[in-house]
């Protein structure tokens, strides 16, 4: 049996994405302020992108820019296309390159000596908050361990989360830092005495016991029901309860008052409270019987090219037509040249971007008529399939597109994702949106009697008489996106 070698020709297509559309694509599903981040980052890495600094030089630097088109023969640029093209997203398929050319190179300020010092501004300085860990470490250094205690002390403190629980087993830590357990059992005592009480617990019974410790009454009874029922107590199962105490219902029902008040998650009182801020990045008005779309461009920086380095390169361009062209000139030229495609596809990315997010929220305004001018209760089932179709895009875009993006509107402020809803079909055989379906169950809750709370079951029958159909796992499902707890739990005695 002999082996052969031959050589064959294959023709095949595969599907490859290039450094520029990935850069496209990752641009596209950023939020406004990962946007910003990354567009800063980008203009200290690429020396050819500035930022224009107001609207009257970027007006000097476009008209000087026309006059001296003519320089501009041999860099490679994108062509011109007209500046009436580039006010309206939704004709813009090209932009007007030269229009990001600057003829004018001005050193930074200050570059040339001189100035005011800079003027501290107060209100721009901020406070540092304490922390949990900060607060207990304090406590530490006043409790007078010697080195040894201070030692296991401080590992136990490292190992406490926000909420105040130490979640990982007291055998892992002293293994993890080569320390003896009975050392970190010993002094885990004294951390339990520390503020806030219950710090320092590994479970909600513990946290609950430790609270209930510090009280300065008699606390028998309770520490007994936190102990060894804490699992009706968690069903509010009160009579069975006094039953096996063998007490008084009402005492049991007073006991019970003091535990509910008391914090399950200790830690927390230390927890940053930093509000976050929602920019949106669409604003729809209404004007007369029609909805204005409005892109928010506000804070973002406005890019073009340094003629600067145009000019280097129409430079480097003559040389090399006389045939000047040293080793040192030619990597020069192809590193500008690099820098300038690269500072080109990233305006052109963005504004692809703003186009896209554009076309996105008009057509979310014409499918959504109803909750712009009613409210989320009138808001209609829609996929992301029904978008893509209209604006002749795929849904994978779409979706990169909805994520963390906000849309201001008459109702609110809400992300882009809320308007995409799943159908619930009526009696009548129409569908209801799932989020309209969300509200009506708030509602019912919201109204339901404390004392006889709303069953999934009795939820779905009030549906039903409203001509819901809806499955009571579904409701299950709802109430739990809510965060409502099931009816056992909301029920109150008192």
């Amino acid at each position: 049996m002999a082996i052969h070698l031959k050589t064959s020709m294959k023709l095949s297509q595969s599907l490859r994405i290039t450094p520029q559309l990935q850069q496209a694509i990752k641009l596209l599903q950023l939020s406004r302020m990962e946007l910003e981040t990354e567009v800063r980052k980008e203009l200290v890495e690429n020396p050819v992108l500035e930022e224009v600094q107001d609207s009257i030089e970027a007006s000097e630097s476009k008209s000087e820019s026309a006059e001296n088109a003519s320089e501009t023969q041999g860099v490679d640029t994108p062509e011109a296309v007209p500046e009436q093209n580039m006010q309206d997203p939704t004709k813009q398929d090209e932009f007007e390159w030269e229009s990001y050319l600057d003829n004018k190179y001005k050193p930074p300020s200050g570059a040339l000596g001189g100035g005011d010092d800079e003027i501290i501004n107060y209100e721009n300085m901020i406070s540092v908050e304490k922390n949990l860990f900060d607060h207990l470490m304090w406590q530490m250094g006043l409790s007078g361990f010697n080195d040894e205690e201070q030692l296991a002390a401080s590992i136990i403190i490292s190992y406490i989360e926000d909420d105040g629980y130490i979640k990982a087993p007291l055998e892992e830590i002293a293994k993890t830092e080569d320390i003896d357990v009975k050392e970190l059992e010993e002094i885990l005592p004294f951390i339990h005495e520390m503020d806030p009480p219950g710090v320092g617990c590994r479970n909600l019974q513990e946290c609950l016991l430790i609270q209930a410790k510090h009280l300065e009454e008699d606390t028998h009874d309770m520490v007994h029901i936190i102990a060894n029922h804490i699992k009706e107590l968690e069903r509010k199962n009160y009579r069975a309860i006094a039953k096996a105490m063998d007490i008084d219902l009402e005492d049991v029902i007073d006991i019970c008052k003091i535990i509910y008040s008391m914090d399950p998650k200790p830690g927390r009182v230390f927890a940053s409270s930093d509000t976050q801020f929602v920019t949106p990045d669409v604003h729809v008005y209404k004007v007369n019987d029609e909805y204005m779309i409005s892109l928010n461009e506000e804070g973002l920086p406005r890019l073009r090219v340094s003629n600067l380095y145009r000019n280097i390169l129409t430079t480097k361009g003559s040389d090399k037509s006389a045939g000047n062209v040293s080793e040192g000139d030619k990597q020069t030229r192809d590193y500008i040249q690099d820098k300038l495609k690269s500072a080109v596809w990233l305006i052109k990315s963005i504004h692809q971007r703003q186009r896209t997010i554009y076309k996105v929220a008009e057509s979310i305004v014409k499918h959504q008529h109803d909750f712009f001018e009613k409210g989320s209760a009138f808001i209609k089932p829609m996929i992301l399939r029904d978008v893509a179709n209209d604006i002749g895009m795929h849904e994978s875009t779409v979706s990169r597109v909805t994520t963390s993006k906000y849309m201001h509107t008459p109702q609110g402020i809400y992300e882009l994702k809320y308007f995409f809803n799943s159908g619930i079909s009526r009696t009548d055989g129409d569908s209801l949106a799932s989020e309209s379906v969300k509200l009506k169950i708030k509602a019912l809750v919201s109204d339901e009697d404390p004392k006889k709370p709303l069953s999934d079951q009795k939820i779905v029958d009030h549906l039903k008489k409203e001509g819901i159909n809806i499955a009571r796992r579904t409701v299950a499902k709802y109430r739990d996106v809510l965060k409502i707890l099931p009816s056992s739990k909301r029920k109150k005695m008192f």
